[in-house]
């Protein structure tokens, strides 16, 4: 089994994003600083100051949560996503607004999602200033939703984090994830279609719903307190190691990881056993419990952030990461 079977063909994805490019070229004003695929888009708004905004869902992984019918965590998973990718810009996320498409309002449903969502804030530190709610029959099965939000950030124009500054023998430090996070889940979903959501599974020592639905962590009060030390982030999201961490670096230079120093939490081995899947598949899907990477001149922020580890260097090669 392999993500193209679940029904993602990530080949598509890329290039989707090479064809709109020309069309998004035409809309920059004075004042933009970024290209289409990095993790935050970056808006020079003068004084030194810089915006930095990052939008996303929770995608599939809302399937568990209808399944189950529990909706007071998916909201938090929402903001992480955003909260998380603008973090890799250096900016402190400010404020905070979600969208919520329902087929049928059920209004006490609803508060449950937004009460995810500003739990998902109150741990990033951000403000949750706005949204909306619509309601769309026919289009929505009455019992299902959707869920997106965006998130603004700050960081001073000296500070922001650039991969420029990589450089060779410095330390690629992991910092643990929650679980699974909120991506791969359509691969997810298949390698579970035929269990029971509700059972046990001794190996997670919860039931597989309880672990599926574990919201995504967000990094933000971690990292913050050490930005000055950090060269560049990555988050793990969609694309696991093999798309995000070269994101993080400049040419020439790569992140040579060890994968026998990699933490990974028994989920990810229940996944591979369950859907015989390849363990480099299983790193070009999902975090593998590395939820945010930190490249670093040295390896001191291991003692200075809670549960960071060293799990490889930077090298040079013409390759984003090599997996050893």
């Amino acid at each position: 089994m392999n993500y193209r079977e679940s029904g993602v063909d990530v080949e598509a994805g890329y290039q989707a994003v090479r064809l709109m490019r020309e069309h998004v070229k035409r809309t920059h004003i004075p004042g933009v600083l970024s290209e289409l695929g990095g993790f935050g888009g970056l808006f020079d708004i003068g004084n030194g100051q810089v915006l930095v905004s990052g939008t996303d869902g929770v995608g599939t992984k809302l399937k568990i949560a209808f399944a189950l019918d529990k909706h007071d965590t998916v909201g938090t998973d929402c903001v992480a996503m955003c909260v998380n990718d603008v973090l890799c810009s250096g900016a402190r996320p400010l404020f905070f607004l979600d969208y919520v498409a329902v087929g049928k309002n059920y209004p006490e449903r609803v508060a449950q999602i937004v009460k995810g969502v500003a739990d998902g804030c109150v741990s990033a530190g951000c403000a949750l200033i706005g949204g909306e709610t619509a309601e769309m029959p026919g289009f929505y099965p009455q019992d299902e939703y959707d869920l997106a939000g965006f998130c603004v950030g700050l960081v001073e124009r000296s500070k922001i984090l650039d991969p420029v500054n990589v450089r060779e023998g410095d330390a690629v430090i992991a910092l643990p994830s929650s679980g699974i996070h909120s991506n791969g889940y359509s691969l997810v979903r298949k390698v579970f279609a035929a269990h029971d959501l509700k059972a046990y599974v001794p190996e997670l020592a919860k039931t597989l719903g309880e672990e599926l639905l574990t919201p995504t962590r967000i990094y933000v009060k971690d990292i913050l307190p050490v930005i000055d030390r950090v060269k560049s982030l990555a988050h793990i999201t969609g694309g696991g190691f093999y798309e995000n961490i070269p994101r993080c670096l400049p040419e020439g230079l790569c992140a040579k990881i060890d994968l026998s120093l990699v933490k990974t939490p028994p989920v990810f081995d229940v996944i591979r056993k369950a859907g015989n899947l390849e363990l480099d598949e299983m790193y070009h899907v999902f975090n593998m419990g590395a939820g945010m990477i930190i490249v670093a001149g040295s390896d001191e922020l291991v003692r200075a952030v809670d549960g960071a580890y060293v799990i490889g260097e930077i090298v040079r090669a013409e390759r984003g990461i090599i997996l050893c």
